[in-house]
This record gives C-alpha cells, structure tokens and sequence, in this order.
C-alpha cells in the first residue's frame, strides 16, 4: 500500500475513535497501513519507575495531577500499541544530568534490536564526551534522538553541543527536542534557544515536541522558516492539556497556518505516560477539521504516517 493510501473518494466517512478499541478502524478508513508515532518512551526500568514518581508527586515541573493512563509491564505496553496499530515508534530516552546519556543510549540500542517495531533512538546532554558519542551513534545508524530541557534544565546553545548538532544537521538524523515552556517552564526553555541553534544549523531536521507549546505561534513560525524543522502533535488539541496553564489551547488564529506548513506535521502521543486513552489524541486531530477546513482526511493522512514514514524510513541525505 502506498503511504498516501487509496483515493480518498473510495474511502468511508471518517470517525474519530472515542476509545481504543477503534484506533483500527480510525487508520483502516484513513487508508493507512497503520499509525506511525514518533513520540513514545520507553526507557529502562529504573528510569522509568523514577520518572513516574515524578507525576506521581506532581513534582516542580509537571505542575498539576496527571494520572498515568498505562502503567504496566514493558511487554504489556509493547502489546498495546501493536493493538492499536502502531507499526513505528521511537523509544525517545532523554538524559536529564550528566552521565547518563551513554546507559540510556547502551539500553536504547538492545531495546531497538529486540522490537523490530522501535527507532533506534538516542539522547545526549552538554558534556565533553557528546564530541565522541554522537558522531559515532550518527555514523552507527541511530534513527532518531531526543533532547528534553525542561527536565535537564541546559542551554540547547551550549558551546559543549556544537559538534552534536553539526554531526546530526550534517546527517539528517532527526532530534525531537523539548524546548517549549509547557506544562512549566523554566529559564532554559521558550523559543530562543532553538532559534539560535537553527541559526547556526539551519540544516538541522528538528522535532518540536507538543508543537512547542505553549510558545505555538513562535515555533510554527520556525517551521516555516527552515526546510528541517517539523512539528509533533504530541497532547496537543487534547481537553487535558488544553486545560494546563502551561500549556493551553492551540489558538484558533494559527490554525490556517497549521494547515499552510503541508507536511511538516508528524503524529506524537507521549505514551505511555498520557492521562488518557491513546485515541483521545487522535480524536482531537479528527476534530479539527470543524475548525479549520483543510486539516482534514489528506491531512491525516500526512500527519499520522506519510510525513514521519518519510522522514525517518529513508536514507539520511549526503
């Protein structure tokens, strides 16, 4: 089946999924064969346990309660997201000191090679060994990598990752990068940083995680201006985090250039750690097309498997 799926004449009216159990249908009727999230975690499990105990205690940078909607056993994750359908997804470690982006990455590289379904993901941090690590990982073949200053609180300018974004821009490879203040900023988070890495990268292939809420109209603005730089739907749209003063609704102004960035838009879910059910994200992109005429079925399409097929299932450009 081609990405773009059928004609969309042949295809049934489209329903959002108010629960689970009809994802399925959801990409059957989109014409898909199946859904491709590039923003899921999985981490060892000693990170994993902590980084829960985290939302747990609604620690400083979450904010508010947020119930963890599938807490279970790695395996057990593993099968629902095959149930729903979800052929590719990154693993997306983020390393939040120094350290420990090497275990995350060792532990990424053996989970990639046991799931045929994962990214080969990896992180890294400003220290002077990300100089060695992560040319080595671009040339190792490493799909796609994950940066997250909020939780590690670092400059994405830092001189110490100069050689990292020269590496990944030069490559192509991929980095979802959390910068944008929701659900708390912080002074390392907002617009600027990025804005002056891409100044200096402007070949970088960025992933905006959350579309860079809650600075959306700064971050869709840097998606228009450079080639490389994307943004993940990644909880926003839905009622939760539209409700987060963090975070908040994306404004209705935006949503015509929303719909102007073309493909540039890739799926994201943050599972396993949402405080609903997976297909609540995707009932909320269904249900922009009330809003906004033309993100609609061919944009979905696009959004939820052509855009992250063909950003991350080709070879990286010379």
């Amino acid at each position: 089946m081609s990405p773009r799926g059928p004609d969309p004449e042949s295809l049934p009216p489209l329903v959002p999924p108010a629960q689970d159990a009809a994802v399925p249908a959801f990409w059957r009727d989109l014409g898909l064969p199946g859904l491709y999230d590039v923003h899921v975690h999985f981490m060892p499990p000693n990170i994993q346990r902590a980084v829960w105990d985290v939302f747990d205690a609604r620690g400083p940078k979450i904010g508010r309660p947020w119930p963890i909607t599938y807490r279970g056993r790695t395996a057990d994750r593993l099968e629902h997201l095959r149930a729903l359908g979800v052929r590719r997804f990154g693993a997306l470690p983020y390393a939040h000191k120094p350290g420990v982006a090497g275990y995350l990455n060792d532990w990424a590289r053996d989970f990639a090679a046991a799931v045929p379904e994962a990214l080969w993901s990896a992180t890294f941090y400003p220290e002077p060994e990300v100089a060695t690590y992560v040319p080595e990982l671009v040339a190792a073949g490493v799909e796609v990598w994950k940066v997250h200053v909020q939780v590690g609180e670092f400059r994405l300018d830092d001189p110490l990752l100069d050689p990292a974004w020269e590496a990944l821009a030069a490559a192509g490879t991929p980095v979802v990068v959390h910068v944008g203040s929701g659900p708390v900023g912080n002074a390392f988070t907002g617009p600027e940083p990025l804005r002056r890495v891409l100044h200096r990268h402007p070949r970088l292939t960025a992933v905006v995680a959350h579309m860079g809420a809650p600075e959306y109209a700064d971050f869709l603005a840097l998606a228009e201006r450079y080639e490389r730089t994307h943004l993940d739907t990644t909880m926003v749209f839905t009622a939760f985090f539209s409700a987060i003063d963090g975070a908040g609704p994306f404004p209705e102004v935006l949503l015509p250039r929303l719909a102007d960035l073309g493909p540039k838009v890739l799926l994201g879910s943050d599972f396993p750690t949402i405080p609903y059910p997976y297909a609540h994200q995707l009932e909320a992109l269904a249900r922009l097309r009330d809003r906004e005429p033309r993100l609609d079925d061919a944009w979905l399409r696009e959004v939820c498997w052509s855009t992250p097929h063909r950003l991350l299932e080709r070879p990286s450009p010379p």
